[in-house]
Order: C-alpha cells, then structure tokens, then sequence
C-alpha cells in the first residue's frame, strides 16, 4: 500500500513538473508576440507574455505564477536579444506573478472572482514598475532616463489585463479547473 502511495505521489510531482514547463513555454511563446515601441530611446516591447502571466497566476495560482512568469520572460530576454534586461525581468516578473496569484486565490476564490483578478493585477503593477525602475537607474545611472519606459509597461499590463480577464473568465468553466 506504502508503494502505490509513493509511486501516485511521483507521478503528482512529475505530472506537476510538466505542467510548470508547459507555462514557463507558454509564457516565452506568447513574450515573442510583440512590438517594438518606436518612443522608446532605449527600446521597449509591448508583448503578450504580460497576459499570459496574468492568466497563468489567476488559473494555477501565485507558486506557478511566479515561476511561469520569471523564466518564461527571463528566457525570452536571453534568447531574444535582450540579455542585460534578464535578471531585472526575472525579478520583476516573480514578484507579479506572485501578486496576482497570491490575490486572485485569496479567501478561497482561486482565481474565480473577477473583481479580485482585476484587483489582482492592477495591484502588481506598481511593483513590477518599481523594479524595473531601479533596474534602469542601475544599468542607465540615471534616475531620469528610466521613466520614459513606464509609458510602455503601462500599455503592456492594460493589454495583458483586457486579454487575461475575460480569458481567465471563459477558461475557469472549464471541467479542469472547476474543482481546482
């Protein structure tokens, strides 16, 4: 009986494993759905992996959230052209992932609220600004330069909370994530 438990809890542990790589992918994918900003001096992207981390952290909470944001845009930023933004991305995007889902599964709701959602993500916004703020000024040093990139981290996360909400919506009727 010992056995079948440690080989169904394996299982939960690889099947858990998969579904996290599947999001970390999802994530990178959906961060080379993008364009460039021409206003920006220093360039700038407005993607789609903003939404793709809102729906990730309001469907599988903060854990999965916060990892499938870190390394699926940390891995976009490597591999796409943008490597000395990686680890303020990789910071930034744990932290927002963390929020909205930390928010969306408070008081049992697990992401079925759709004001706690909206709360959600309006709320890790300022955080994610703050960080990549810092990380400006550190890599510019200038405390000046880096606010000409809000602009854009605004439009991207209003983008990320049009396309996620109603996303998140129409998804959690789904059987899969009815119970979860």
């Amino acid at each position: 009986m010992q056995q079948a438990h440690n080989i169904q809890k394996q299982q939960s542990k690889t099947f858990d494993l998969v579904i996290t790589a599947i999001l970390i992918a999802l994530v990178f994918i959906a961060t080379f759905i993008n364009i460039k900003l021409p206003i920006m001096a220093k360039g700038g992207l407005v993607h789609l992996g903003t939404a793709m981390l809102f729906t990730i952290a309001i469907l599988f909470g903060p854990k999965k959230g916060a990892i499938a944001g870190a390394f699926g845009m940390g891995l976009f930023d490597i591999f796409g052209g943008w490597l000395i933004w990686a680890p303020i991305t990789i910071v930034a995007r744990f932290f927002q992932g963390f929020i909205v889902g930390k928010i969306a599964y408070m008081s049992g709701k697990k992401g079925t609220s759709m004001i706690m959602n909206i709360v959600a993500a309006v709320a890790s916004v300022p955080v994610m600004l703050a960080i990549y703020y810092i990380g400006e000024v550190i890599l510019y040093s200038n405390w000046i330069a880096p606010l000409a990139s809000i602009p854009g981290d605004l439009l991207q996360n209003a983008l990320g909370l049009a396309i996620a909400i109603p996303l998140c919506a129409v998804l959690k009727k789904a059987p899969y994530f009815k119970n979860t």
